[in-house]
């Protein structure tokens, strides 16, 4: 009956009935006839909306296991849909409500996975108007009173419907009081109940509401099936769209029906009537770099070009696109190149673009997974930066450069690895076996040996005398010992030193006190004034200079220098050195003879230490 409110349903061969009351017709209240009101303007989104499981696209795994429960007649009291934006979630809850309603043509049908959509409750739950199908926002109607109100609905029968659904979308953001007060009902609904729940954010739903519910997760829909949507839709619409241009917007949708048809919709208001689509303008609409300039920017920074590089980067920029989106874009390619070099099986799949398979598979059979793991660490660090830094294209600029600079870079292990295999210099010295960026070599791999004497007085030379000193605890006259007196003698419990003359006129007999004390032996210290040997100090220096000059002639070295420019040798230790930097064999003479350690062939394997003081400026950590 044509009422108030034109609730007569619409045609039955109109599938998508308009939004608003129809346009009048004939003379108004004046005499004078009314223009025709224009029809309003569905948005793609809306237009083709999905009717039926039919329409659906991506969700074969869910309409599958529906079809079997409603051919079985095991239809669940309680759905829970999840997934991202726009993969289907209300509009599945929407068919399942006139799945559970729809009567068929005649009046007399049942239950059905395939709704008729001319029916009065199939069309009026099309319309969003239908008495016993209640869609509720939670993320606006969160509360425990809405709940409540739900509650006290399902104790009422259908007014004209089979069952009563109840569509609440995005549930998660139900109150924990509105969760535990749906727990009972939501268990043990009546018979003529169902519901039909929605969420992005599965994991904030309760489980004890996951146990109550059917789970149906909607998976992100492929590029590839979102292509081919969008190039039918345009079809029906009559606008000529390239494959290039649907390929971009379909991967800009991330995986949503929706946002990709809204980026379509937008696509078609932009062009000209009359002329195609193409990828340059779903680009510049985007503000994306184009995936020409993604490959050419990634060639010219792992090439270590960074002329090449700032280049593109400025093309890109003067055509509106924001840097950090480019980053992004690098990254994205990064990871597609990662996958095809670890799966090479990928490189023949339908879904690859053709770009990534043809220059695409090319890089990825040239770099090595540590580069493109170093290019990932850098963009992913770089994007970070971009994010915080105030001038965004100065900061994307800056990650861009350092990547040139060391891209090239061989990681350090396959550095040592080349060299390595290179003939080491005649007479010249071993390699040690290990070293960083800033080039520290540590002899024999280990830490330095205690700077004091084992516990006991096992003196068996001027050092051991040294270092009982200093573990007594006598600073003074250690630094004497260390810095000031030079041995002639040792023929304990006899010891013979030339002091200098800042050395202090009681050295001897405190000397001589402290090892009485310590060894139950009366000691007797002389002062000569024989030249002597060097101090203890000055051997240290002599040993420590005769390392580095040592490790500096060994052929890697030298070579790991020149890789690394700034880089230098910070320290050479011996673990068999002791706090002094001296071995066992004492430096004896005014000459320094080096009696370092032996250092490892030059096919050791290598350590990587780090660098000495950070590393370089254009080297990523």
């Amino acid at each position: 009956m044509s009422g108030l409110f034109q609730d007569d349903p619409p045609p039955a061969d109109d599938p998508h009935p308009a939004d608003g009351p129809p346009a009048p017709a004939g003379p108004g209240l004046f005499g004078t006839a009314l223009p025709a009101a224009a029809a309003p303007y569905r948005v793609l989104a809306r237009k083709y909306r999905p009717t039926s499981f039919n329409d659906m696209i991506g969700q074969e795994a869910m309409v599958r296991t529906l079809r079997n429960a409603f051919a079985a007649g095991r239809v669940a009291h309680a759905f829970m849909l999840t997934g991202v934006r726009g993969v289907g979630k209300t509009t599945t809850a929407r068919i399942i409500a006139r799945a559970l309603n729809c009567i068929g043509p005649d009046g007399t049908g049942g239950p059905t996975v395939d709704p008729c959509g001319v029916c009065p409750n199939c069309t009026a739950i099309l319309a969003d108007r239908h008495p016993d199908v209640t869609e509720l926002d939670a993320a606006s109607n969160n509360g425990i009173d809405e709940v409540r109100a739900i509650i006290e609905a399902v104790r009422f029968r259908p007014m004209q419907a089979r069952a009563r659904v109840f569509i609440l979308d995005e549930v998660h953001m139900l109150s924990k009081a509105a969760f535990n007060a749906l727990l009972k009902t939501l268990e043990e609904p009546p018979p003529h109940v169902k519901f039909v729940f929605a969420t992005t954010e599965i994991r904030k739903v309760p489980v004890t509401v996951l146990s109550r519910c059917q789970r149906f997760d909607l998976r992100r829909i492929s590029v590839a099936e979102l292509s081919a949507h969008f190039a039918a839709i345009a079809g029906k619409e009559g606008v000529a769209v390239a494959s290039e241009a649907l390929t971009l917007i379909a991967r800009a949708a991330d995986g949503s029906a929706r946002d990709g048809l809204s980026l379509l919709d937008q696509a078609i208001s932009q062009a000209e009537p009359g002329v195609p689509i193409g990828a340059a303008m779903v680009t510049d609409m985007l503000g994306l770099a184009d995936r020409a300039a993604v490959f050419d920017l990634f060639e010219a920074l792992m090439a270590g070009h960074p002329a090449e590089a700032l280049a593109v980067t400025d093309r890109a920029h003067a055509l509106g696109a924001d840097l950090g989106v480019l980053l992004q874009d690098l990254l994205d390619l990064v990871h597609t190149l990662s996958r095809l070099r670890s799966v090479p099986a990928l490189r023949d799949s339908a879904e690859l673009p053709e770009a990534e398979r043809t220059r695409g598979v090319a890089l990825a059979e040239r770099l090595s997974m540590a580069t493109l793991g170093r290019a990932w660490q850098m963009l992913l660090k770089g994007i970070g930066e971009v994010e915080a830094a105030p001038d965004r294209r100065a900061a994307a600029e800056m990650v861009l450069i350092r990547l040139c600079h060391v891209a090239e870079l061989p990681p350090p292990a396959e550095l040592v690895r080349r060299l390595s295999e290179q003939p080491p210099a005649a007479n010249g010295p071993a390699l040690p076996p290990s070293g960083g960026g800033g080039a520290r070599a540590i002899a024999n791999g280990g830490t330095q040996a205690a700077a004091l004497a084992a516990p006991g007085p096992r003196l068996a030379g001027f050092r051991d005398v040294v270092a009982l000193v200093a573990e007594r605890r006598d600073p003074i006259l250690h630094g004497h010992l260390v810095h000031s007196v030079h041995l002639v003698r040792f023929a304990p419990p006899v010891i013979e030193l030339r002091p200098e003359a800042d050395a202090p006129r009681d050295l001897a007999a405190r000397l001589a006190a402290l090892l009485t004390d310590a060894t139950s032996t009366r000691w007797t210290i002389a002062l000569s004034a024989a030249a002597g040997e060097p101090t203890v100090a000055d051997q240290g220096s002599a040993a420590d200079a005769a390392r580095r000059v040592a490790a500096a002639g060994h052929p890697l070295v030298r070579a790991i220098l020149e890789t690394f420019p700034g880089a230098r040798i910070e320290a050479v230790r011996d673990a068999r050195a002791d706090a002094y930097g001296l071995t066992a064999a004492p430096v004896l003479g005014g000459a320094a003879e080096f009696n370092g350690p032996d250092f490892a062939p030059p096919d050791a394997e290598f350590v990587d230490n780090g660098f000495a003081d950070g590393p370089p400026d254009d080297v990523e950590n």
